[in-house]
């Protein structure tokens, strides 16, 4: 399931690629490249909350790279740090009360 999610956002991330500057391009294709070593690392442990702790830490260093070339080529997206609605991220505190 976990791979799927991945192919989906990768997909997404290369339809919206073309929105973004090659610079910023770069730096998300490179976080995402680092992501997908550590994921690797954690298929390769046994299932267990280590397993968990470096899934949780793949998918917070893809999020800082899109982040970062979000920020670096600012085009009217919204990162995740911005709208509180990342997978890592938690919602502001008066998104919560509603």
């Amino acid at each position: 399931m976990r791979k799927i999610i991945i192919s989906l956002s990768a997909a997404s991330a290369l339809a919206l690629g073309a929105c973004q500057s090659p610079q910023a391009d770069k730096v998300e294709d490179q976080a995402e490249t680092q992501a997908d070593a550590i994921d690797d690392q954690a298929d390769a442990m046994p299932e267990g909350p280590a397993q968990d702790a470096m899934e949780e830490k793949a998918d917070k260093v893809e999020e800082m790279g899109e982040e970062k070339a979000n920020q670096m080529d600012d085009s009217g997206e919204i990162a995740p740090s911005e709208s509180g609605t990342g997978d890592t991220q938690t919602a502001p505190a008066d998104q919560t009360k509603q």
